[in-house]
This record gives structure tokens, sequence and C-alpha cells, in this order.
């Protein structure tokens, strides 16, 4: 073994015992280099990328950043965006709200997901008739797209499409007062369902969580945002929007830097500890990523996050995500301890999340092997 050494090395290996200490310190700085830091991805996998964007071949993405061991090692800007872009990463922001939820039961804000909704919101019992199957409803039913209300993002004739509720002045009363979901004989009722939850996928649902946590904290949603999340993680810019009666939209919209993205994925991979301070309960994060419901396109979801059935390098593999409209992802990838962000203003093109996945298993993950 010796042979493999410098000499300089050798040197002290020969030499008598009171230089032990100096041999076994330079052994230690030699052998530094085999435990370095995070692997860079392949050169030529991110040129193929930049290409593919450069060309038009990828549309409209506006950056690309690649994180390993919490350090970035990939990072591009594209079609007018740079570092300092607040990118619009629309339904991606139901995920933070997710991590406000998990941050407010661990600072005791909020009892624990089983807390009932209808119960932070007494003026509007008071004054409406609540079928008693919706006063059961919990804030973890919000969280997994399964309440009763009759709410369906993807059916354009559901009552609670968001679109109905964004031309109203008070959104909440709307999202409150949706009536009790029926079951025609073609639809699987919760107790037939994957998890027992019949998943809808329902803006107003996530909406709701925000005003909750208004409700519970007692803060609107952007300030609690800041403190609870933003301002541990060094995020000093965001924007978050309101409804047109002032509450915080947990559903959508919220913008945030490439950079601030991969923040929040880290805190997520790490268990939402960041910096050896516990920002959200482990095993919140930890029901938060696993299977709640299951959406109609195969998907797990847990709350608010995506578990998505992609297939890299041949085989299936199911990669947890921060999803929004216009193909913007943060995916969480434990194997290769990396998070990678994509954002792209392709709003409601059909090309928008084959191409963001595609960026991930073509590009990012085979850069990473």
């Amino acid at each position: 073994m010796d042979g493999f050494l410098p000499s300089f090395v050798r040197l002290f290996v020969t030499q008598p015992p009171h230089l032990a200490r100096l041999r076994t310190l330079l052994l230690c700085l030699y052998a530094l280099p085999c435990i370095a830091g995070p692997a860079h991805p392949d050169p030529g996998r991110m040129r193929a990328l930049e290409q593919a964007i450069a060309s038009d071949e990828l549309k409209q993405i506006r950056s690309v950043l690649l994180q390993v061991d919490g350090q970035v090692v990939y990072e591009g800007y594209f079609n007018g965006a740079d570092a300092q872009t607040l990118h619009d990463v629309r339904s991606a922001s139901k995920s933070v709200t997710a991590l406000l939820v998990g941050a407010a039961i661990g600072d005791g804000r909020l009892p624990g997901v089983r807390a009932k909704v209808y119960d932070y919101f007494p003026a509007f019992v008071a004054h409406h008739d609540v079928d008693p199957r919706l006063r059961g409803t919990t804030v973890e039913d919000l969280l997994a797209m399964s309440t009763l209300w009759e709410c369906d993002d993807e059916n354009p004739f559901s009552a609670g499409h968001e679109e109905r509720m964004y031309v109203g002045e008070r959104w909440l009363d709307f999202a409150l007062a949706l009536p009790v979901k029926g079951f025609a004989p073609w639809m699987a009722r919760p107790e037939d369902s994957p998890h027992g939850r019949a998943f809808a996928y329902c803006t107003a649902n996530s909406f709701v969580l925000g005003a909750v946590l208004e409700r519970a904290t007692g803060q609107p949603l952007a300030d609690y945002a800041a403190h609870a999340l933003e301002r541990p993680l060094g995020i000093t810019h965001s924007q978050w929007n309101r409804s047109p009666e002032g509450i915080g939209m947990g559903g959508g919209g919220t913008r945030y830097r490439s950079r601030d993205l991969a923040r929040l994925g880290q805190l997520v991979l790490d268990g939402g500890r960041w910096q050896g301070r516990q920002l959200v309960p482990r095993d919140y994060v930890a029901a938060m990523l696993s299977p709640q419901a299951t959406a109609g396109d195969g998907s797990d979801y847990g709350y608010q996050w995506w578990g998505l059935k992609l297939t890299v390098g041949g085989q299936p593999q199911t990669v947890w995500a921060m999803s929004g409209n216009g193909g913007n992802y943060v995916f969480l990838l434990p194997q290769q301890r990396a998070v990678a962000v994509v954002t792209s203003q392709a709003y409601n093109r059909s090309i928008a999340h084959p191409q963001s996945r595609r960026i991930l298993t073509e590009f990012l993950l085979p850069a990473l092997r």
C-alpha cells in the first residue's frame, strides 16, 4: 500500500512513534479528496439540456437548478429570467401551505390534522345551515384533497371549480357553502377508494387551509410564512396573493426565486430540519410524503405533495414533488441526496408537465450517474 502514497507521506510512515500524531494528520489530509463534496453533473448532459431549451424543443422554460447535499451544482436561467426572478409557481404553492400547516402543528398553533375546519369559522356556522357531514371536515381532509364538498377543478361543471370561486368577492363563503358531493353509480365512494379517500383536486381546499392558518396563528398567511419558514430558511423575497376579502391565497400564485424553491425542497428532504432547527415536525413530513389518496392519473397524493409515477432508467419510480400549472416543479431525489427545480411559463399548455418531467428523467438524473 505504501507504494501508492506520496513520498512525503511515506517519510512519516517510517518515522519514530513520537511523530505518530503528525503522521495521522497527513494521512487524513491525503484522504480528504476521496470524501469530497457533492458530485457534479455530467457537462455533456447539461449542454444537451441547454441546447434543447435554446432550440425551443423545450418551450418556455425559465430556470433549471440542481442541488446535491445542499449545494447548487447546476443553475441555468432562460427566456429572460435570472437568479433574482420571482417565479409564479401556481399550484406548487399548495405544497408550501402544507408545510405551514405542519409548522403550525409543531409550534402549537394547530392541535393536529384532525382539527375540525368549521370550528375556525363560527360566524359562518352561526348564519348557515351546515350539513352535519360537512361539519366533520378535518384539516387532513383538505390536505389530502378528499373533502365531501362538491368541488373538482378537473370538472368544468363542478360547483366548486376554482374559476367560479375567483369571480366572486367572498371566496371563503363560497368554499364553506359548497354542497355535499354526490357519488354517481360509476364513481368510487370513499370506502371503495384507495386509502379510504375519494380524491378530487380542489383549489378551494387549499384556500380554506390558508384561512384556517390565519385564524389559528392570528397572522396574515404571508406573515406566518415569513416567520415559520422563509426567514429561518434565509428566504428574503417572496410574493403571496390575497383573495378579494383579504385572506392569504394558500392555493396558488406564490412567487419564489429558484434557489429559494430549492431551500424549501431541501427542508423536506431533510425531514423538516434546517441547520439544526426542526421547523416542521419530522412525523408530519413523513405523513406529508406518504400516500393519503390516489389521483385520477394514478399518482399518489400526500398532504398537497404529489407522488409522481415516473420511469427513470427504464424502471418505474415514485418521485415526490411540488407541482404547479405551467410545468413548475420541485423534485425530491433522496437516493441522489438531491433537489431539482424546474420553473416554466407554459401555463395551460398540454406540453407543460411532460416536458418538465422529461428534464428530470432524461437530463438531470442521468447527469448524476
